[in-house]
């Protein structure tokens, strides 16, 4: 391997290799099972230009896909029924045949028993709407006669204009035989929220001549064409004609109220009761049995559903992957190519090997590497602590091939710089036990479906552990405990010389004892010096941060350069990036640490700004050290001869190095394939096509101006550190000073309590919530844009091995 340090795992991509496997068909279905268990290749797709229909395992898939469906049926159902598939037991292997035939007919068993089970609730619950007629309808006519005896007992000649119900039963016996009137009659159900509707419709469209009455039913009724529970009223209905019958029918069909059979005579309308009475209770105690066996069906389907559905999902990924190889009909073998780590030579050959030793295969498969100029996938190894490190990496991009990881640096600096601007002990301890608590709690929570939020807050629960313990640290710097400072670390320096100088200035302190050993003095909290005081300290302790990252980015794109062995990048990228960046800003960081060295009273403002606009001036009482005159006058030309050697030499070069490459000057031996695969690849890019200079010039030019500009735009980006920092701590004092000490001012419990409340979620819905997520993406931001663009591509692909928990992570 190229490069000058020792090999770490994270800080540059595994060592990739494309290999190549021949593999019998009789032991290919057996090999691609094993290699999917290894979970460390890669396949190439060797059959882009075939659709999915036409690829050789395409039947198989359909297949598989047809069990899926099966099962994604059988699970519904068990949601439906309350009854979640229990964990996996381990059972004897299935073939997959017998597994085919078993879920057709546990379908078809299941189907049939749905279709049995809807067809009886569906009578069960026509007949308890047959028997809610028959009582309420009976209920009526029952009145209705009583009130008819009781009227031909008494002499009355005006019967019919008292009563609106007795006429309608007792026209037969009060009218001549030759003139009575047949009246029809229907029963049924109508909702109940249809009811003045339905009644206004019959009144209309029978021009008044129907009589209705209806009924109240108290309990909710299940309707037997919807299943669901419905608030109805029975009615009776009386006509006079097949003309007024035909009309009711069709607005009892509008409005979906149900019609049942009902007879006048009580002795039936009896009979009739316990018979329905007696048919519910058959087709209660079918329907319960139905139920039983429909459970102990799906219960029995429950504790193997894991099994199966693992089973299903393995055979569709493997035949899915034999797709992807290349059949060799003469030789009766598949050819395949893929992507692997070279540490996994040896596990893959011994995969190969058991795979045909145990499908009794007489021919073993072939294994051998290819030599390529194709950029190979990047894989980091990477465990629970490390990976959501790396999330945040390969969000901005995937790292290219084997160059340095940021991930390595992000681990303490992205936790780092977001405690900068969160800087509170308080509220650090709060986020340390929020994560301490997910921490704990793990295991549970991996098994669980969480909410999104939930989901993000527990995937990144080691970064916000780190996020807390640096909080906590600059919390101590800061003195900062939700905003209140104490001596933790010693008695304050500075102590009142008489009792005047309370009144929030430090006019009247003197220095008492020695300066205090850790952090800010907690006398700075409350005075009148507090704001300037830490917008000084704060703002230049920015500058400082961002100026040694920045050259933390540039002095890692010198190791990314020596590793590929490009030594223009050495002396046309990184020398010059670093003298120019160091000639202004470095400066600047130097001047600063001097000034508190010092004590110095110097305005560094003037001191950079008439570096460049009058750079031989005197400095006068600006001037912090001798000589310092001629070094800004060598720095200032340093910046500006560092600007052409950027732009100028790079693309000259580049172009004769193109042409000695064609003209056969810079062919070598090459030692190795791991050496061949690294030079090939990361040669510069332009060896294989035509050299188009201009484009090259254009592109160096757009990558100079960048950086010059970039140089000063990134500085003042750090100073979001300072920013971010003082509206947090200037809203913690406002919440403590303005809620909480307010409210202890009044001599009331109930006002305290609600200025606690307050103060409570105030702390945790602003500054534990909106402030950590404000201050993270700002973290984000100084992470991807002004670090990582000093050395970091990301213009790689991620190494996608075929993997069978890859795809049951995919699948959940």
């Amino acid at each position: 391997m190229g490069g000058c340090c020792p090999p770490m795992d994270l800080f540059r991509s595994e060592p990739m290799q494309l290999v190549q496997i021949i593999i019998p068909i009789e032991s290919a279905h057996l090999t691609v099972s094993y290699l999917g268990d290894l979970g460390l290749l890669q396949f190439k797709d060797l059959n882009t230009e075939k659709s999915p229909f036409q690829r050789t395992y395409a039947t198989q898939i359909k297949r598989s896909g047809e069990m899926a469906r099966k099962l994604r049926f059988f699970k519904d159902q068990m949601l439906k029924s309350g009854l979640p598939p229990p964990k996996a037991t381990r059972q004897a292997d299935l073939n997959l045949d017998d597994l085919e035939v078993k879920l057709g007919e546990l379908e078809a068993e299941l189907i049939e028993i749905n279709a049995n089970s809807e067809k009886l609730q569906r009578s069960y619950n026509e007949l308890v709407e047959y028997k809610l007629v028959l009582q309420k309808a009976g209920e009526f006519f029952h009145s209705a006669e009583s009130s008819a005896r009781l009227q031909q007992r008494e002499e009355s000649r005006h019967i019919g204009d008292d009563a609106l119900d007795t006429p309608l039963l007792d026209q037969e016996s009060s009218t001549d035989p030759s003139k009575q009137v047949k009246l029809g009659f229907l029963t049924g159900l109508v909702p109940r929220g249809k009811c003045l509707a339905f009644e206004r419709i019959l009144f209309r469209a029978t021009r008044g001549n129907v009589f209705l009455r209806q009924a109240v039913v108290e309990n909710p009724v299940t309707d037997p064409v919807t299943g669901e529970k419905i608030e109805k009223n029975v009615f009776v209905v009386f006509y006079s004609g097949e003309r007024a019958k035909n009309k009711i029918l069709k607005i009892c069909d509008a409005f979906g109220a149900n019609r049942y059979p009902f007879t006048e005579d009580l002795s039936k309308q009896a009979q009739t009761i316990n018979e329905v009475t007696g048919k519910l209770s058959e087709l209660k105690t079918t329907i319960d049995i139905g139920v039983l066996h429909r459970g102990s069906l799906l219960q029995t389907i429950g504790e193997h559903y894991e099994q199966w559905n693992h089973l299903v999902k393995k055979e569709k990924a493997i035949h899915h992957t034999l797709n992807m190889l290349s059949l060799d009909v003469t030789k009766k073998c598949l050819v395949g190519e893929g992507w692997s780590p070279i540490f996994a030579s040896k596990q893959i050959q011994e995969a190969l090997q058991r795979a045909a030793f145990d499908s009794n295969s007489q021919v073993g498969a072939i294994f051998q590497v290819l030599h390529t100029t194709e950029a190979p996938p990047t894989y980091f190894r990477t465990n629970k602590f490390t990976s959501s490190f790396q999330e945040i990496v390969d969000a901005y991009g995937v790292a290219k091939y084997q160059e340095a990881n940021p991930a390595v640096y992000t681990i303490i600096t992205f936790p780092f710089l977001f405690a900068v601007m969160f800087g509170d002990w308080g509220h650090g301890l709060c986020l340390l036990l929020a994560t301490l608590y997910l921490i704990v709690r793990e295991r549970k929570f991996s098994n669980e479906k969480l909410g999104d939020i939930m989901e993000m807050a527990f995937g990144g629960r080691y970064v916000i552990l780190l996020m807390s313990i640096f909080s906590i640290y600059t919390g101590f710097i800061y003195n900062e405990f939700f905003s209140v400072p104490f001596e933790l670390f010693g008695r304050s320096a500075y102590a009142c010389r008489d009792l005047s100088c309370r009144d929030a200035t430090t006019a009247g302190l003197i220095k008492v004892g020695p300066t205090y050993p850790f952090g800010l003095d907690p006398v700075w909290h409350g005075s009148r010096s507090e704001l300037p005081f830490l917008n000084s300290l704060k703002m230049k302790m920015s500058i400082l941060l961002g100026v040694v990252q920045m050259n933390l980015g540039i002095v890692i794109s010198y190791f990314n350069a020596k590793f590929f062995q490009n030594g223009l990048n050495v002396w046309f990228q990184f020398i010059p990036q670093l003298i120019f960046l160091n000639s202004l800003f470095g400066y600047l960081s130097v001047l600063v640490v001097m000034k508190w060295w010092t004590g110095s009273k110097v305005d560094l403002y003037h001191v950079m700004i008439y570096m460049f606009l009058s750079p031989t001036d005197e400095l006068g009482e600006n001037q912090l050290f001798s000589g310092q005159k001629t070094v800004q006058l060598v720095l200032l030309g340093l910046a500006l001869v560092a600007v052409p050697w950027m732009l100028i030499p790079k693309p000259f070069l580049m172009k004769k190095q193109h042409e000695a490459r064609h003209q056969g000057q810079s062919y070598a031996l090459l030692e190795n394939t791991e050496e061949s695969l690294q030079v090939n690849s990361y040669h510069d890019g332009h060896g294989h096509e035509e050299f188009e200079f201009s484009e090259v010039f254009v592109h160096q030019l757009i990558h100079t101006i960048e950086f010059v500009l970039g140089a000063v735009s990134n500085t003042a980006s750090y100073l979001r550190l300072w920013a971010l920092s003082l509206a947090h701590s200037e809203l913690s004092s406002v919440f403590y000073d303005k809620v909480l000490l307010m409210a202890f001012g009044f001599n009331n419990w109930l006002i305290r309590i609600v200025g606690i409340l307050v103060f409570v979620c105030a702390t945790v819905g602003v500054l534990l919530l909106m402030e950590t997520l404000s201050a993270f993406l700002h973290a984000l931001r100084l992470h991807w844009v002004e670090f990582q663009n000093k050395f970091y591509e990301g213009d790689g692909y991620k190494f996608y091995p075929f993997s069978f928990v890859l795809h049951d992570d995919e699948d959940e």
